[in-house]
């Protein structure tokens, strides 16, 4: 593995992924919802510039360093994986369109708790 930050800063996001597939294990009433896929949506979006700019860096990589590749050509597994990575970007934006559109759904509800109050209940919004 490597010791370049990006590398953990990748696994921190994984992480942090797994940490909210383990919280959302459960009812999420719409609230919580709109503001977790208020910062999702902006994953997605994140996800779709990172995978672009993988892309162009790699392909710069074949320029700027003496590559090689122990399978086939270094520019055919560059252009492959750049592709691949630009698919991937396009789904990741799609993702974040998503979820933006998931979030506009239910922007406007709220739920009632049992309170203290005379009728027994609270809104949350």
């Amino acid at each position: 593995m490597s010791d370049d930050p990006l590398v953990q800063h990748a696994d921190d996001a994984y992480e942090a992924v797994r940490a909210l597939n383990h919280g959302t294990f459960r009812t999420i009433p719409a609230p919580l919802a709109y503001s977790l896929l208020g910062n999702l949506n902006n994953v997605g979006y994140g996800i779709s510039q990172l995978t672009e700019q993988i892309a162009t860096g790699l392909e710069g990589s074949l320029t700027e360093y003496d590559v090689y590749d122990n399978n086939r050509d270094p520019a055919e597994s560059v252009a492959t994986a750049a592709s691949l990575l630009r698919s991937a970007a396009v789904h990741a934006k799609e993702i974040g369109r998503l979820l933006s559109e998931a979030q506009t759904a239910i922007n406007l509800q709220g739920y009632n708790i049992k309170g203290d109050g005379d009728d027994g209940a609270t809104d949350v919004e």
